[in-house]
């Protein structure tokens, strides 16, 4: 359970990685679709797609020639389950806690 916590929350550590995720509430995305908006490589956003499929947020399937993403919400359940366990906190804000990151491991942040 620790490895797969690990992965999840290296994963949800990027920017650009929650950006997808919350791309991908509203839809399935195209992966073409998915790197529009933002302003690196496909071969970049494809990067960051792997590791959120690695992590089982996100599933990738082909769809003729497209492939094609979709959001895996119970993914997240292991997570948040994890959060839960410290019962005597508020419930977790996601961008204090990012905040509180950068500020404890700033070392450690992607360059």
């Amino acid at each position: 359970m620790a490895d797969r916590l690990d992965i999840i929350f290296a994963a949800l550590a990027d920017p650009t990685r929650r950006r997808i995720l919350a791309m991908l509430l509203e839809d399935d995305m195209a992966v073409t679709d998915v790197a529009e908006p933002f302003e690196m490589s496909l071969a970049a956003v494809s990067k960051h797609l792997g590791l959120l499929s690695r992590a089982g947020l996100i599933s990738q399937e082909k769809r003729g020639r497209v492939k094609w993403c979709k959001l895996e919400p119970d993914a997240l359940r292991d997570a948040s389950v994890w959060m839960q366990g410290f019962g005597q906190f508020e419930p977790v804000n996601l961008d204090a806690f990012e905040r509180f990151l950068d500020t404890e491991l700033p070392s450690q942040k992607d360059p």
